[in-house]
């Protein structure tokens, strides 16, 4: 039997939660960007109307693809940093100090992500500065 195996068994769940939390964030990356692309190409098309046009170029911008991108290297981020949080933790779990805990790294993402999502949600809020 593993000593102490319900915290590691935490630990799997926690590093689980985290893959899908970076998985999910990188779908809707993936999706952000292909509607945009989506956009400008139906803003593209020649059977449609000029007013029709503008507002879907209006709803179309850099920033729409960029904050895809964005999202996609931000679940990159999630997974590598659950895959080190993981490893780091089921090692400490095994030694018998008494470990400090840090939460930067939890921090900083939950940073990012969240400028993230605002940048995502200008062109929705502004349709008209882009």
């Amino acid at each position: 039997m593993i000593r102490s195996y319900s915290d590691h068994a935490a630990n799997e769940r926690t590093f689980l939660a985290w893959l899908r939390t970076g998985v999910a964030v990188i779908a809707f990356g993936f999706l952000i960007d292909r509607f945009d692309l989506f956009v400008r190409t139906m803003a593209a098309a020649v059977s449609i109307n000029p007013a029709d046009r503008a507002q879907l170029e209006a709803l179309s911008s850099h920033l729409g693809h960029g904050a895809g991108q964005g999202f996609v290297l931000v679940g990159i981020a999630f997974i590598i940093v659950a895959t080190f949080r993981f490893v780091r933790t089921g090692y400490r779990l095994d030694d018998q100090k008494i470990h400090p805990p840090g939460m930067a790294t939890e921090l900083s993402l939950s940073v990012i992500l969240a400028v993230l999502l605002l940048v995502a949600t200008i062109p929705l809020v502004f349709p008209g500065l882009f």
